[in-house]
């Protein structure tokens, strides 16, 4: 029986969703873990340092292919392990710019996978935040540990930069970072905060949002979890939809297609969330444009 080495830098918790997902999109094509194809878990749980021995473990154990989420840094660590067992990857950044693939139409090599392009929508991100509530200053958490945050600053800062707009930019690489961060939020007088992807703040979504209503910052994430409980608003790709195309082209490795012919699929599917719930607890009202704008309106 084929074995699926799914290697992702977050916790199997914080992303049993997006297992289910992935496990959709294998059955889509013919594959059901434990009755004709068997998966192997490695969580790196935002550790990134441990992802390089996890996709070490996952060659020797001699996996049929090798699916990794969570960022760059695990499809990275998994292409250094290995020239010849498939990968399959979501990548958070541009996967040319990275040194994932040669070209998106042309992966090349045993490589190949979905590009999520978050890194691009920051700047989207920030406009609506400011459409919303006219900050003065505007804080961004950023994970330095994961290889694309500097891609992700970098669109942000250039944004901030055409508009005008004052950015406090925060480090964050553990849990005790979070209430830190937003203890110079409340210091700086920030009057909103951009959250973007990356394995950690979605494994600390739950605190994040917290923080955000307790400190009653107007905050716009990259994934519409953070909305579902209680954030404010969100704008990025659907991950659902992303990892259930990790799914399908993973069984089409495994049934026999090679990574080199098949193109990095890009995002087709963004969506705008917003709760207005949570917009009447902190005194906001969206403006008809956002909410014409918004795919769907959480009441």
């Amino acid at each position: 029986m084929p074995v699926i080495g799914f290697i992702n830098a977050g916790s199997a918790v914080q992303w049993a969703h997006l297992v289910a997902a992935f496990r959709k999109g294998l059955q889509e094509v013919g594959y059901t873990d434990g009755k004709n194809v068997l998966i192997e878990y490695r969580w790196a749980e935002s550790h990134y340092d441990r992802l390089p021995e996890m996709a070490a473990d996952l060659v020797r154990r001699r996996v049929t292919v090798i699916a990794s989420g969570g960022g760059d840094a695990p499809a990275l660590a998994a292409k250094e392990a290995t020239a010849t067992i498939p990968i399959v990857f979501t990548a958070g950044g541009d996967p040319v710019k990275s040194g994932l693939v040669k070209s998106l139409n042309r992966p090349d090599g045993n490589i190949t996978g979905v590009g999520s392009f978050t890194l691009v929508t920051g700047s989207k991100r920030l406009g609506v935040l400011r459409e919303l509530v006219r900050p003065v200053t505007v804080a961004a958490l950023t994970d330095p540990r994961n290889p694309s945050s500097d891609i992700e600053m970098k669109d942000l800062q250039s944004a901030a930069k055409i508009y005008g707009q004052r950015l406090l930019v925060l480090t964050v690489t553990n849990e005790t970072d979070i209430n830190s961060a937003f203890d110079t939020m409340g210091e700086q007088r920030a009057d909103g905060l951009v959250v973007p992807s990356g394995a950690l703040f979605t494994s600390q979504r739950e605190k994040i949002v917290e923080q955000a209503a307790r400190h009653a910052v107007p905050t716009i994430y990259a994934q519409r979890e953070f909305v579902d409980i209680g954030g404010l608003m969100s704008y990025g790709v659907s991950f659902p939809d992303v990892y259930r195309q990790l799914g399908v082209y993973t069984g089409r490795i495994l049934k026999g297609e090679k990574p080199a012919d098949l193109p990095v699929l890009q995002p087709t599917k963004f969506e705008f969330i917003i709760n207005r719930k949570t917009a009447k607890v902190l005194g906001l009202e969206f403006p008809p444009t956002l909410l014409a704008t918004a795919d769907e309106v959480i009441e």
